[in-house]
């Protein structure tokens, strides 16, 4: 049954919505905020008064990650990607939250960029997502991938043969090209999220991303000119 409420325990107003851009707008951006989705309004009340986790066994580090997206009918994906230098190594780091277990993946090229690398996370999140008939709630904090995709950027540029409004060529078409077949199979939503602003997950894949780009024998990226 399709999630109709929303109660926000931890958020700038906490309460209970009825769709999911109104309790959106309550937890995005918010440090360590505490929501869920149900199937009716007096099941979010009666979770209001007590926000916990209890029915969740101890064993599976759920608690770990109730503040990150505790509805079990989505899968939240956490991307960042990084170049030092800009362009030089690069890398990219990805936090997979699925109902029952948190897994990680990153890894490293000898010479990219900033942006081939958040496009890249997002890319290979999507490819080695191991529950896709779920609902996928992504983040990142790059405004480039976000604004690509929900704005229509992307699949302007790819209709008018990767020429953007000003005359000048869209970068990254290898890329843009991948992610938009990608998502076209998916029902998966891009979200935006500040960078750095003490969001752990986002945290934790940024240091994934450096890590990376730090490593040794560091692969290739083909597409990069």
């Amino acid at each position: 049954m399709s999630k109709k409420y929303y109660a926000v325990a931890k958020g700038i107003k906490p309460g209970i919505y009825s769709t999911w851009e109104e309790a959106k707008a309550q937890v995005e951006g918010y440090k360590n905020p505490l929501y869920k989705g149900f199937s009716s309004k007096k099941e979010a009340e009666e979770w209001l008064k007590n926000p916990s986790f209890s029915k969740t066994p101890a064993n599976n580090k759920k608690d770990e990650y109730a503040d990150a997206d505790n509805d079990t009918e989505v899968i939240t994906i956490y991307t960042d990607g990084c170049s030092l230098g800009n362009p030089g190594p690069g890398g990219f780091g990805i936090v997979f939250i699925y109902p029952d277990k948190i897994e990680e993946l990153s890894a490293g090229f000898s010479m990219t960029t900033n942006n081939r690398m958040e496009l890249m996370g997002v890319i290979e999140a999507l490819k080695n997502l191991k529950i896709k008939d779920k609902k996928i709630r992504l983040w990142t904090d790059s405004s480039y991938v976000v604004n690509g995709i929900t704005k229509g950027w992307a699949k302007k540029w790819q209709k008018n043969n990767w020429i953007k409004s000003d005359k000048s060529p869209a970068l990254n078409k290898d890329l843009w090209e991948e992610l938009l077949s990608l998502v076209e199979r998916l029902d998966i939503e891009f979200n935006w999220i500040k960078g750095h602003a003490g969001n752990k997950y986002n945290e934790r894949c940024d240091r994934l991303a450096v890590e990376a780009a730090k490593g040794e024998n560091l692969s290739r990226d083909y597409g990069y000119k």
